[in-house]
């Protein structure tokens, strides 16, 4: 007659089969993981430049390995929000949003970057930060009003950021990113508020100038 103890070898070979599963669609997603990293970078360093239509396609080569790690990890539901993809999917967000935000473009959903709702979050508030690299450089291109246009853009998104109120296990720590979007905010909003009133201090210079020359 079987005792208890007599099962336990096939359920341990069943248990090893199924964490050996896990591990090897896990293996096979790493690299996905870290190459939509790598393009996500690229895509975001060629925005700066102003090269948008190589930052596009760029981010489309990210979509397709977000797409292929989504795959891989179909039948792994314990895997779909592990922090390496989600800090993968973070990275296309932000490189998708900070696209659609600098080319004036309709803003894509979760579901079109097909990532998870937390790491577009996160994603977004990280846009911010690129957000205001690029404002800095209008403002050293004497554009002002470019400036003036993302500055708002920066605070809808925080306006949204700061209501999504749930547990940090829930949004990927959003909380954090959200402290991040509120001081990057205020520094922005700080060097462009000098910015105008130095082009204001300007154009009064200018104008007594002209009066000065003209008497």
């Amino acid at each position: 007659m079987e005792g208890p103890i007599d099962s336990l070898e096939a359920i341990s070979e069943k248990i090893r089969a199924d964490l050996q599963a896990i591990d090897t669609a896990r293996e096979s997603v790493l690299p996905l993981c870290r190459q939509i990293i790598r393009y996500s970078g690229k895509a975001i360093r060629a925005l700066h430049r102003q090269e948008y239509e190589k930052a596009e396609d760029i981010l489309d080569l990210a979509s397709k390995l977000v797409i292929d790690a989504r795959k891989n990890l179909a039948e792994h539901n314990e895997l779909q929000h592990s922090r390496f993809l989600l800090d993968a999917q973070k990275e296309f967000a932000e490189g998708s949003i900070t696209l659609a935000l600098i080319t004036q473009q309709q803003l894509p959903s979760p579901k079109e970057l097909g990532v998870e709702n937390a790491a577009y979050l996160n994603g977004l508030g990280e846009a911010v930060g690129e957000l205001r690299r690029y404002i800095l450089d209008s403002l050293r291109r004497d554009n002002i009003s470019r400036g003036e246009e993302l500055l708002q853009v920066m605070d809808d998104i925080y306006d949204v950021l700061v209501t999504i109120d749930f547990p940090d296990a829930i949004t990927a720590s959003l909380r954090h990113t959200t402290d991040m979007v509120r001081a990057v905010l205020e520094r922005t909003r700080s060097d462009l508020t000098l910015a105008i009133l130095q082009k204001n201090l300007e154009s009064k210079m200018e104008k007594y100038n002209r009066k000065g020359n003209k008497s």
